[in-house]
């Protein structure tokens, strides 16, 4: 009999092969092996189910239409406006794409995120979160290797917190805001990407604006 997966015994090599079979980020395959105990058949349909598979074949294809959605809670006391990009008009105007709009827009109004993905975390952010943590590592007298792995840890965590695809979707925390927009995509047939958003708050000394950077091609998920 099968026992539940866990992140510990799916291996390298098996995330390889369903990436190279799906074109999936390496993440996800992970997280899709893990579902289903290793079983690369059903990863693959897991994959398919998130519309991860298909998001991954459209991630390189240009996003220049698209619309501006915003969300006000609390009594007008936070509000979000949020650029969401697709590929045609067409799509821009559908309820599915409307409905994501929306749902990104009270995502960022709750979870208060600081960046759009993680390659647009700043140089100063990353070296100071991971100091803090390799330090705090350090002092429990672990060994240097221990603590690599714990700090990788840490900062894994790190980008689910500040980053707004890495983020579990508040709506349905069993998924993240980037398997969200996967499976828009896959029922879409278009690309879509956030490309800014800014979040205000009453009282705050400043709003959050965040903007994605532009990604290389081969960076793309």
């Amino acid at each position: 009999m099968k026992t539940e997966g866990t992140m510990t015994n799916i291996s390298a090599e098996q995330v390889r092969k369903l990436r190279e079979r799906t074109g999936a980020p390496m993440m996800d395959c992970k997280k899709a092996l893990t579902a289903t105990n290793g079983d690369e058949e059903a990863a693959v349909d897991h994959l398919r189910k998130l519309g991860v598979h298909t998001a991954a074949k459209k991630a390189t294809r240009v996003t220049s239409e698209g619309s501006v959605g915003h969300y006000i809670h609390a009594g007008g006391k936070i509000g979000v406006l949020v650029e969401i990009n697709c590929e045609s008009d067409f799509v821009a105007r559908t309820d599915d794409f409307k409905d994501l709009l929306k749902d990104i827009a009270m995502h960022i109004a709750a979870a208060d995120p600081k960046f759009i993905r993680k390659e647009d975390v700043t140089p100063d952010a990353f070296e100071r979160e991971k100091e803090i943590y390799r330090a705090q590592a350090a002092a429990t007298g672990k060994p240097p290797a221990v603590v690599e792995k714990i700090v990788e840890g840490k900062m894994a965590k790190f980008y689910e917190e500040v980053c707004l695809l890495d983020q579990p979707f508040v709506k349905e925390p069993g998924i993240s805001i980037h398997q969200l927009i996967a499976s828009k995509v896959g029922k879409l047939g278009e690309n879509i990407s956030v490309r800014r958003f800014a979040r205000f708050k009453v009282g705050d000394a400043g709003e959050t604006v965040a903007i994605t950077k532009p990604q290389p091609e081969a960076a793309a998920e």
